[in-house]
């Protein structure tokens, strides 16, 4: 597998990822009594200020402010939402890519170790940046939640690579 090769069935495999973590997060959302039909929930339009938006909208929102010293109004929170969260599954499973690609044989199991690493890397930078509290400071509830979609988000990106791989190795684009 080439790197640019591992580069790109990464970027599928962890969009697809992405997708198997929100389905399943609003499934939860749904049995939790969550009452949005899934396009509202997914497109986050529940969100109409800065300070309700979730980690991913105020990373997204930093990094543009930061580099066009803009401000962007409260409107622009659920799209810089959603563009973060699938930018961010996206370039997640590019590097899973060049790491499982390196491999002479990509295995779907991979993904879960890599799931609880994107998962305890949040909890490592987000800190940091001011967004969350400390790992320590959440209750074992909250930790397993946040655990289990990030796990189904390793394994689906494992098992879309792992398909990408065979497909491909065996000739058929």
């Amino acid at each position: 597998m080439t790197p640019l090769g591992a580069v790109a069935r990464g970027l599928l495999a962890g969009t697809a990822g992405t997708l198997a973590m929100d389905l399943f997060l609003y499934g939860r959302y749904r049995r939790e009594g969550g009452k949005e039909g899934l396009p509202s929930w997914e497109f986050s339009e529940q969100i109409t200020t800065w300070e309700q938006a979730p980690a991913p909208a105020q990373v997204g929102r930093r990094l543009i402010e930061g580099l066009f010293e803009r401000k962007l109004p409260d409107s622009r929170a659920p799209l810089v939402n959603n563009v973060t969260h699938w930018a961010y599954g996206g370039l997640s499973g590019a590097a899973y890519g060049v790491l499982v690609g390196s491999l002479r044989t990509p295995r779907a199991r991979y993904g879960l170790p890599f799931g609880t690493a994107v998962w305890l890397t949040s909890y490592a930078v987000l800190p940091a940046a001011g967004l969350y509290q400390p790992i320590w400071k959440y209750g074992p509830t909250v930790l397993a939640k946040d655990l289990s979609g990030h796990l189904v988000y390793g394994a689906g990106t494992g098992v879309a690579f792992a398909a990408l791989h065979r497909r491909i190795s065996q000739g058929r684009p």
